[in-house]
């Protein structure tokens, strides 16, 4: 999708001009010759959140504009423009006190104008991105019987061994990709969704039967994740996300499901989700079963290695074994336990 664009400016030409300009890379732009043009284009198209205005307008000026726009759309945040003759701290003071976030100078360089609304495209899209992540999180939790104290450890264990990872200097392991591995981890169950009641809040052990339903949960998520990359192809964290919801139940052996992938086939953050969730069940009380020590949980996760997990995400793990037990104690479960099962 096409990031919308909208430019409001007293001079058509110039803003005809700015137009082809941004067209030509990869905006929807529209134009408004003045700020009453502007709100009606903006009060019937939310989705637009780029705003370029002229601080001259000839009805009122762009941070009349702005301060408008800060009022009627607290919740959509708008990457906010305005370019300007005016110099000096004075008028800088006012305009960031009117909530705009860039100033151009005019005449302004093509280049500066594509690479400002470039830095404004990504703050909006980080802002969509973990609005969606929140939703989609909260949507797998009212269908888990987990609560929520469940994807908050396990965001914090992966956010631990990604971080390890990046000390250690691992291949294709960046900050980013520590950011977007925990802010992901929680919907690592979003498939849980689609498993049925009877399955999905049964108070016991599955039958075997049941739990073949239960272990497609990682399908179902990897699926709905799927419809929206392919309308954000370029979205990492969907990506991750996508990893992480179908191969957190993989193997290292092979072993595992929906994929039975092996070794370095398996996505690392789903590697990093495997280590993680598994510690967290192991260390919870459920209905059928106490909750283990971080002694016994740590001697089970060791066994694992070069079976079940990841020989690297075990060193992780034991490096940051302080860190861990500081998590379970700082967020442990309410009394009443949930019924995850892994």
């Amino acid at each position: 999708m096409r990031p919308q664009l909208l430019i409001v400016h007293h001079d058509l030409p110039v803003a005809e001009a700015h137009a082809r300009l941004c067209t030509a890379e990869g905006f929807d732009v529209r134009v408004a010759p003045d700020a009453a043009t502007a709100r009606t284009i903006l009060e019937s198209e939310p989705s637009l959140r780029l705003v370029v205005a002229s601080w001259t307008l000839g009805d009122e000026d762009g941070l009349a504009l702005c301060r408008w726009v800060r009022r009627v759309r607290p919740a959509n945040y708008t990457y906010f423009v305005v370019i300007t003759l005016r110099t000096g701290s004075d008028a800088v003071i006012e305009g960031l006190a009117s909530g705009v976030d860039e100033f151009l100078t005019a005449p302004i360089s093509p280049l500066e104008l594509l690479m400002r609304l470039r830095i404004g495209q990504r703050l909006v899209e980080l802002e969509t991105r973990d609005s969606l992540i929140f939703a989609l999180a909260k949507l797998a939790e009212s269908r888990d019987p987990d609560t929520g104290l469940h994807l908050e450890r396990v965001s914090r264990y992966c956010e631990l061994l990604a971080t390890d990872l990046l000390r250690q200097g691992t291949a294709d392991v960046d900050q980013e990709f520590v950011t977007l591995v925990t802010l992901t981890s929680s919907l690592h169950d979003i498939g849980k969704v689609g498993i049925p009641d009877g399955v999905l809040l049964k108070p016991d052990r599955l039958t075997p039967e049941e739990m073949e339903v239960m272990r497609s949960h990682a399908a179902i998520g990897a699926q709905t994740l799927d419809v929206a990359l392919a309308r954000s192809p370029s979205a990492r964290f969907l990506k991750i996300a996508r990893d992480i919801a179908r191969s957190h139940h993989e193997r290292w052996d092979g072993a595992g499901y929906p994929d039975r992938l092996a070794v370095d086939a398996i996505p690392l953050a789903a590697r990093i989700m495997a280590v993680a969730d598994v510690y967290d069940a192991l260390t919870s009380r459920r209905v059928y079963k106490p909750a283990l020590s971080h002694d016994e949980a740590a001697r089970m996760l060791r066994e694992g290695a070069g079976s079940q997990f990841d020989p690297m995400l075990i060193a992780s793990f034991e490096r940051c074994e302080a860190e861990f037990t500081a998590v379970r104690a700082e967020l442990q479960e309410p009394s009443a336990p949930g019924a995850h099962r892994v």
